[in-house]
Protein backbone atom coordinates (compact mmCIF):
# COMPACT_ATOMS: atom_id res chain seq x y z
CA UNK A 1 0.00 0.00 0.00
CA UNK A 2 2.78 2.42 0.48
CA UNK A 3 4.22 1.39 -2.56
CA UNK A 4 1.23 2.95 -4.05
CA UNK A 5 0.77 6.07 -2.20
CA UNK A 6 5.01 6.50 -2.81
CA UNK A 7 4.36 5.64 -6.85
CA UNK A 8 0.75 8.69 -6.77
CA UNK A 9 3.24 11.46 -4.87
CA UNK A 10 6.51 11.02 -6.69
CA UNK A 11 4.69 10.65 -10.06
CA UNK A 12 1.96 13.80 -9.43
CA UNK A 13 5.21 16.19 -7.87
CA UNK A 14 6.85 15.41 -10.52
CA UNK A 15 4.09 16.40 -13.36
CA UNK A 16 2.80 19.57 -11.49
CA UNK A 17 5.96 20.77 -10.12
CA UNK A 18 5.51 23.13 -7.45
CA UNK A 19 8.43 24.88 -7.34
CA UNK A 20 8.82 25.10 -11.19
CA UNK A 21 5.48 27.18 -11.33
CA UNK A 22 6.49 29.27 -8.85
CA UNK A 23 7.63 31.50 -11.64
CA UNK A 24 4.43 31.05 -14.01
CA UNK A 25 2.02 32.17 -11.08
CA UNK A 26 3.75 35.19 -10.21
CA UNK A 27 3.79 36.38 -13.77
CA UNK A 28 0.53 35.39 -14.76
CA UNK A 29 -0.69 37.00 -11.12
CA UNK A 30 1.73 40.05 -11.71
CA UNK A 31 -1.28 42.64 -11.66
CA UNK A 32 -3.03 41.45 -9.46
CA UNK A 33 -3.00 42.43 -5.15
CA UNK A 34 -1.45 40.56 -2.46
CA UNK A 35 -5.00 39.36 -1.38
CA UNK A 36 -6.21 38.77 -4.54
CA UNK A 37 -3.19 36.70 -6.01
CA UNK A 38 -3.86 34.36 -2.35
CA UNK A 39 -7.05 33.85 -3.38
CA UNK A 40 -6.00 32.96 -6.86
CA UNK A 41 -3.58 30.16 -5.14
CA UNK A 42 -6.11 28.92 -3.90
CA UNK A 43 -8.78 28.86 -6.20
CA UNK A 44 -6.16 27.21 -8.54
CA UNK A 45 -5.82 24.39 -6.56
CA UNK A 46 -9.15 23.32 -5.71
CA UNK A 47 -10.02 23.85 -9.57
CA UNK A 48 -7.16 21.04 -10.33
CA UNK A 49 -8.18 19.54 -7.58
CA UNK A 50 -12.03 19.14 -9.27
CA UNK A 51 -10.73 18.32 -12.58
CA UNK A 52 -8.66 15.91 -11.36
CA UNK A 53 -10.86 14.13 -9.57
CA UNK A 54 -13.59 14.37 -12.15
CA UNK A 55 -11.43 12.87 -14.46
CA UNK A 56 -9.97 10.36 -12.42
CA UNK A 57 -13.48 9.33 -11.94
CA UNK A 58 -15.09 9.21 -14.99
CA UNK A 59 -12.73 10.44 -17.49
CA UNK A 60 -12.17 7.28 -20.01
CA UNK A 61 -16.16 7.45 -20.30
CA UNK A 62 -16.17 11.13 -20.85
CA UNK A 63 -13.57 11.17 -23.95
CA UNK A 64 -15.11 8.12 -25.43
CA UNK A 65 -18.29 9.64 -25.09
CA UNK A 66 -17.12 12.25 -26.65
CA UNK A 67 -14.76 10.24 -28.56
CA UNK A 68 -12.03 12.58 -27.48
CA UNK A 69 -8.69 10.70 -27.44
CA UNK A 70 -5.61 11.35 -25.32
CA UNK A 71 -3.32 13.01 -27.90
CA UNK A 72 -6.41 15.63 -29.15
CA UNK A 73 -6.20 16.47 -24.97
CA UNK A 74 -2.42 17.47 -24.48
CA UNK A 75 -2.85 18.78 -28.34
CA UNK A 76 -5.34 21.03 -26.97
CA UNK A 77 -3.86 21.86 -23.39
CA UNK A 78 -0.75 22.67 -25.28
CA UNK A 79 -2.27 25.50 -27.47
CA UNK A 80 -3.85 26.76 -24.69
CA UNK A 81 -1.09 27.11 -22.63
CA UNK A 82 0.84 28.40 -25.77
CA UNK A 83 -1.27 31.28 -26.04
CA UNK A 84 -0.53 32.01 -22.26
CA UNK A 85 3.18 31.99 -22.90
CA UNK A 86 2.78 34.13 -25.80
CA UNK A 87 1.07 36.47 -23.50
CA UNK A 88 3.85 36.57 -21.33
CA UNK A 89 6.23 37.60 -23.98
CA UNK A 90 4.68 40.29 -25.56
CA UNK A 91 2.68 41.79 -22.48
CA UNK A 92 3.31 45.26 -21.53
CA UNK A 93 5.15 46.66 -18.49
CA UNK A 94 2.92 46.65 -15.50
CA UNK A 95 3.17 50.66 -15.67
CA UNK A 96 1.10 50.96 -18.60
CA UNK A 97 -2.21 52.60 -17.99
CA UNK A 98 -4.02 50.89 -20.85
CA UNK A 99 -3.07 47.36 -19.36
CA UNK A 100 -6.59 45.83 -18.96
CA UNK A 101 -7.23 44.74 -15.34
CA UNK A 102 -7.60 41.14 -15.02
CA UNK A 103 -9.77 38.52 -12.92
CA UNK A 104 -8.06 36.92 -10.26
CA UNK A 105 -10.87 34.31 -10.35
CA UNK A 106 -10.29 33.59 -14.26
CA UNK A 107 -6.91 33.75 -14.15
CA UNK A 108 -7.30 31.12 -11.46
CA UNK A 109 -9.18 28.60 -13.06
CA UNK A 110 -7.15 28.95 -16.42
CA UNK A 111 -4.46 28.65 -16.93
CA UNK A 112 -3.51 27.76 -13.15
CA UNK A 113 -5.47 25.41 -12.32
CA UNK A 114 -6.13 23.76 -15.83
CA UNK A 115 -4.35 23.02 -17.96
CA UNK A 116 -1.39 23.99 -15.74
CA UNK A 117 -1.93 22.16 -12.66
CA UNK A 118 -4.32 20.08 -14.19
CA UNK A 119 -2.65 19.55 -17.73
CA UNK A 120 -2.98 16.30 -19.90
CA UNK A 121 -0.47 14.64 -17.71
CA UNK A 122 -1.94 14.86 -14.42
CA UNK A 123 -5.55 14.15 -15.92
CA UNK A 124 -4.06 10.77 -17.69
CA UNK A 125 -1.86 9.81 -15.19
CA UNK A 126 -4.75 9.91 -12.21
CA UNK A 127 -7.00 7.94 -15.25
CA UNK A 128 -4.39 5.31 -15.16
CA UNK A 129 -3.46 4.71 -11.05
CA UNK A 130 -7.32 4.69 -10.30
CA UNK A 131 -8.04 2.02 -13.18
CA UNK A 132 -5.10 -0.06 -12.12
CA UNK A 133 -6.15 0.23 -8.54
CA UNK A 134 -8.12 -2.95 -7.01
CA UNK A 135 -9.33 -2.16 -3.89
CA UNK A 136 -11.00 1.00 -2.21
CA UNK A 137 -8.21 1.12 0.28
CA UNK A 138 -5.91 1.56 -2.92
CA UNK A 139 -8.03 4.33 -3.96
CA UNK A 140 -8.00 6.03 -1.06
CA UNK A 141 -4.49 6.00 -0.96
CA UNK A 142 -4.48 7.45 -4.48
CA UNK A 143 -6.25 10.62 -3.29
CA UNK A 144 -4.61 10.87 -0.23
CA UNK A 145 -1.64 11.41 -1.86
CA UNK A 146 -3.05 13.98 -4.30
CA UNK A 147 -4.09 15.62 -1.81
CA UNK A 148 -0.37 15.68 -0.22
CA UNK A 149 1.17 17.30 -3.91
CA UNK A 150 -1.82 19.50 -4.15
CA UNK A 151 -1.41 21.18 -0.75
CA UNK A 152 2.37 21.78 -1.66
CA UNK A 153 1.43 23.46 -4.66
CA UNK A 154 -0.83 25.38 -2.46
CA UNK A 155 2.14 26.66 -0.35
CA UNK A 156 4.60 26.58 -3.40
CA UNK A 157 2.18 29.36 -4.97
CA UNK A 158 0.61 30.73 -1.41
CA UNK A 159 3.99 32.13 -0.42
CA UNK A 160 5.27 33.34 -3.50
CA UNK A 161 3.83 36.65 -2.71
CA UNK A 162 7.67 36.34 -0.68
CA UNK A 163 9.76 35.86 -3.66
CA UNK A 164 7.53 38.92 -5.00
CA UNK A 165 8.83 41.21 -1.93
CA UNK A 166 12.15 40.01 -2.85
CA UNK A 167 12.81 40.90 -6.31
CA UNK A 168 10.03 43.37 -6.87
CA UNK A 169 7.95 44.16 -9.88
CA UNK A 170 11.00 44.51 -12.13
CA UNK A 171 12.32 41.01 -11.33
CA UNK A 172 8.42 39.67 -12.15
CA UNK A 173 8.61 41.70 -15.08
CA UNK A 174 11.99 39.78 -16.46
CA UNK A 175 10.87 36.46 -15.00
CA UNK A 176 7.54 36.95 -16.94
CA UNK A 177 9.46 36.94 -19.74
CA UNK A 178 11.98 33.59 -18.59
CA UNK A 179 8.19 31.80 -17.38
CA UNK A 180 6.61 32.76 -21.06
CA UNK A 181 9.42 30.94 -23.09
CA UNK A 182 9.67 28.13 -20.55
CA UNK A 183 6.04 27.88 -20.80
CA UNK A 184 6.08 28.30 -24.66
CA UNK A 185 8.65 25.33 -24.55
CA UNK A 186 5.97 23.05 -21.99
CA UNK A 187 3.06 23.67 -24.63
CA UNK A 188 5.37 22.75 -27.85
CA UNK A 189 6.55 19.65 -26.20
CA UNK A 190 2.62 18.85 -25.30
CA UNK A 191 1.69 19.80 -28.75
CA UNK A 192 4.93 17.38 -30.01
CA UNK A 193 3.62 14.45 -27.76
CA UNK A 194 0.21 15.15 -29.31
CA UNK A 195 1.26 14.34 -32.57
CA UNK A 196 3.32 11.60 -31.62
CA UNK A 197 0.37 10.25 -30.02
CA UNK A 198 -1.87 10.48 -32.96
CA UNK A 199 0.99 8.99 -35.49
CA UNK A 200 1.55 6.31 -32.74
CA UNK A 201 -2.05 5.59 -32.96
CA UNK A 202 -2.35 5.11 -36.16
CA UNK A 203 0.35 3.40 -37.01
Amino acid sequence: MAVTFGAVFVTMLVIMDPIGNVPIFLSVTRRLSPRERSKSALLAVLTASVVIAGFAIGGRQVLGFLDVSVPALQGAGGLLLLLVALQLLMSADDDDAESPAIDHVAVAMVPLGTPLLAGPGAIVAAIVFVQNSSTARERWLIAAALAVVLVLVYLAMRFAELVNRLIGQSGILLLSRIAGLLLAAIAVQMIADSVTGFINSAA
